[in-house]
């Protein structure tokens, strides 16, 4: 079944998402592209995803019974289907296969053969003790981009263990610069590990691919979750190796920039970010403190992160005395950066929310319509788009082993009654 083809009765999808003046039907930039993917929970779907929105036909390998973990994580659920599932799954095709069994090891070599890509996150070493070592993938696939996802690498002590998203973000230093400055470290509201390492790990893969382009052969990509939480330290990592000095949680504040954090109004809570000084003249002024602009505790940015305790408490008791919106209002008629700090529910209802089609209903074959975030990058010539929903388990163990394999009616037959399917 190709893109645009009608699945179990639910109507073709083919929502392009940010092709400028394209039509509908326009083919991906990774359009062709095969992809295995090997992988559960949440940074490597995210991965697979991301290319399955490209246009890449995904194939995700799941154990029949339970399949991806997340398949069960809720509530809530859509009919059966977990929410979790559903969000990070979609542009992908489900197949079962025991690879527990030889067999099953057998029909998974045949598959990474045809494959340009392979996505796994599975505990280092795995596919090697199944045999798929450096010298099959010269031998058998040499072509073949392999992705291998971990908690902390192949290297160095802690490599045999594995990773979890809130350890890692534990063990990073990121828990211990988010929370209050006199509260307890806190993980960030989403599991940011796993999001970014997903991402790292899609920029890894089209960065093969276009070595391959050259070459003309394939490669291993490794990224993990311990290194993707060192590298999300970003500036502040850059100003403990300069400084030598202990980063520390200043709540929404930055740790470079002031004013640049969450203040209360009347009805609520904004954001301001004032990012130079020329900025900082016109927020003084439109706080009716204009004299600010010439103290010498604020005058610089410098300045101002030395007195944030000082000049943060000051602006939060004239925010107090207005509404949010209206400060929103006066705030960008200067040219301050500022924004409503918004529920999950306010962000996802924003009319510019639906103006950037970030949220779609797709049809799902047993969930029916299923609202699900919309893809958040655009390309003018070949655009992303959601052809197929996130599939239920096992759904095309049938179609993908009769196209890809040329498996017959006999041989799938077989395998179910073996257990291999």
């Amino acid at each position: 079944m190709g893109p645009g083809e009608s699945e179990g009765g639910v109507s073709p999808l083919r929502t392009t998402i940010g092709g400028i003046d394209s039509p509908p039907m326009k083919m991906g930039p990774l359009d062709g592209l095969r992809v295995v993917d090997l992988t559960r929970i949440l940074a490597g779907p995210w991965c697979t995803m991301t290319l399955g929105d490209m246009g890449a036909d995904v194939i995700k390998v799941e154990s029949a019974g339970s399949g991806d973990d997340t398949r069960s994580w809720g509530p809530p659920f859509v009919g059966n289907e977990s929410a979790y599932f559903l969000g990070v799954n979609r542009n992908k095709r489900s197949v079962t296969l025991n690879l527990g069994s030889a067999t099953g090891r057998e029909i998974l070599a045949e598959l990474m053969a045809k494959a340009d890509v392979v996505v796994e996150n599975f505990r280092p070493g795995t596919l090697e003790r199944w045999g798929f070592t450096r010298e099959w993938s010269a031998a058998q696939a040499p072509r073949l981009v392999r992705c291998s996802i971990t908690g902390y690498g192949t290297t160095g002590p802690k490599a045999e263990l594995p990773g979890y998203d809130f350890i890692l973000q534990a063990e990073s230093g990121l828990m211990s610069i988010c929370g209050e400055p006199d509260g307890e470290p806190t993980k960030y509201g989403v599991a940011i590990v796993d999001l970014a390492t997903g991402m790292l790990a899609c920029s890894a893969i089209l960065g093969a691919l276009a070595a391959r382009q050259r070459t003309g052969r394939g490669q291993h990509v490794e990224v993990s979750l311990h290194d993707t939480g060192l590298a999300l330290l970003a500036n502040v990592a850059a100003n403990y190796l300069a400084s030598g000095k202990e980063a520390r949680r200043l709540g929404n504040g930055h740790p470079n920039i002031v004013p640049y954090t969450s203040y209360a109004a009347a009805d609520g809570m904004i954001a301001v970010a004032v990012g130079n000084d020329a900025q900082f003249v016109r927020f003084a002024a439109v706080l009716g403190q204009p004299g600010w602009a010439e103290d010498p505790r604020f005058a610089r940015n410098q300045d101002r992160v030395l007195n944030r305790e000082a000049l943060d408490a000051a602006i939060a008791e004239i925010l107090r005395g207005d509404a949010a919106d209206a400060w929103i209002a006066k705030l960008r008629a200067a040219g301050t950066p500022c924004g409503r700090v918004n529920t999950v529910s306010e962000a996802l209802n924003d009319p510019h929310t639906a103006a950037r089609e970030m949220v779609v209903t797709v049809p799902h074959p047993a969930a029916g319509e299923v609202k699900m975030l919309g893809i958040p990058f655009r390309l003018s010539d070949t655009p992303a788009s959601i052809r197929r929903p996130p599939p239920t388990l096992g759904r095309h163990t049938d179609e993908v082993l009769r196209e890809q394999l040329g498996y017959d009616a006999d041989r799938l037959a077989a395998l179910r009654r073996e257990g291999v399917i």
